[in-house]
């Protein structure tokens, strides 16, 4: 039997050709078994992951079996399928890849890297009887393997310029394609801030589905980080104000589902509630590491910074790849800082020699130049960029 990451390997990765025929005909095959459980769905360009885990700590703590699929991983295929917390077992995972994909090659059915994990997590998902999963779109909405599903309560976060190149160039065109998770008759949590309000309200008008109402909501960081909800304190481990609207958005629609969630349940999940290299403050190491990877995300980052850690010297350690706005993250994130450029090696990733020169950026080629960095730059040192990067670097340095 081969190894599930040696199959998802061989499958295409970056050329996409969107659509859902192709998972849907291994589905039927399957028996449809995202069919048996229900699903809150959430698409967005930023916040997907850190919306999802609320929900799931939150589904978690009222005592449901929830299954959580998120994307991408950072150290192993198996984060991306877990149950309550537990990543999918490694022999498992690979049984369930090796019978898939033996389906879909005997059916002539090419499906993608994405494709392949997603029909592996909705069938593993039925295998455990879960009471609900926690969905997180892959790329877009309208045509993302998440979206054969028919019955969801969906959330929609910021939704802001990323994957242009499938997913549009307009604000309008990307809502659209985000706007395809909608089904006829739900539920829909969307900030009416949100660049797409207005195409998302369209639709959820043509498929006669509500969208909700969501609380008020701030964060406020004193010795501790809290939310303030409805004006009553809440201990949150997820660090900048941004969290507020994907706090706002879990909230919104955990409400809808009528599952009578005690305000002491809430309490215990925001104080749990994790989301690596989101935001992830290591005191003791003086560092900070975040997956900003667009330019709404990198802007997130830099206002975070400028309101936590204005007056402190910064040291950004950057990678991302080459399909990236990496010239206007860079802009974004890059002040009077000391900039190191990190060429990990990864497929499509960027190269230094194709850093635009006027970031007087310094190469970092190896993992021994970046121990050494940690070691003895007294600056806060500020990993982001690529996820990918932030795997392949924190799998081999223990924090």
């Amino acid at each position: 039997m081969k190894k599930a990451s040696e199959i998802l390997t061989s499958h295409n990765k970056f050329h996409i050709n969107l659509g859902l025929q192709r998972i849907s005909k291994v589905m039927e095959l399957l028996k449809n078994p995202q069919d048996n459980y229900k699903i809150i769905h959430v698409a967005g360009t930023n916040g997907k992951g850190s919306t999802c885990k609320i929900i799931n700590e939150i589904l978690i703590e009222q005592g449901l079996k929830t299954g959580l699929f998120t994307s991408p991983h950072l150290f192993s295929y198996t984060e991306r399928i877990k149950i309550n917390n537990k990543n999918i077992d490694e022999n498992v995972f690979d049984k369930l890849t090796n019978e898939i994909d033996s389906l879909a090659k005997e059916n002539e059915i090419e499906l993608s890297e994405f494709e392949l994990i997603t029909a592996v997590a909705f069938y593993y998902f039925n295998l455990q009887k879960v009471d609900y999963v926690v969905l997180e779109v892959g790329l877009g909405g309208n045509f993302d393997a998440t979206n054969i599903i028919k019955n969801s309560t969906q959330i929609i976060t910021t939704i802001d310029f990323d994957h242009t190149e499938r997913l549009g160039k307009t604000i309008e065109e990307i809502a659209l394609q985000k706007a395809g998770i909608i089904k006829e008759n739900s539920n829909i949590a969307i900030a009416k801030d949100n660049q797409g309000f207005k195409i998302i309200q369209k639709i959820a008008k043509e498929k006669n589905s509500k969208i909700l109402d969501l609380p008020e909501i701030k964060i406020i960081f004193e010795e501790k980080n809290y939310a303030l909800i409805e004006k009553e304190k809440f201990e949150f481990n997820l660090l900048g104000v941004h969290q507020a609207k994907n706090l706002a958005l879990a909230l919104g629609a955990i409400n809808s589902l009528n599952l009578d969630i005690k305000k002491e349940t809430i309490k215990k999940a925001l104080k749990n509630v994790s989301w690596k290299f989101r935001l992830e403050y290591i005191k003791n190491k003086n560092i900070l590491i975040d997956a900003a990877h667009n330019p709404s995300g990198a802007k997130v980052l830099r206002d975070f910074l400028d309101e936590n850690f204005k007056n402190t010297p910064k040291t950004f350690i950057f990678g991302c790849l080459k399909n990236k706005e990496y010239e206007k993250m860079l802009d974004i994130l890059i002040k009077e800082d000391k900039f190191y450029f990190y060429e990990f090696n990864y497929p499509n990733a960027l190269k230094y020699e194709e850093l635009p020169k006027k970031y007087k950026a310094k190469k970092i080629s190896s993992l021994e130049e970046l121990k050494e960095i940690i070691s003895c730059d007294s600056n806060l040192k500020i990993f982001c960029g690529s996820i990918y990067m932030l795997g392949k670097i924190f799998d081999k340095i223990l924090l």
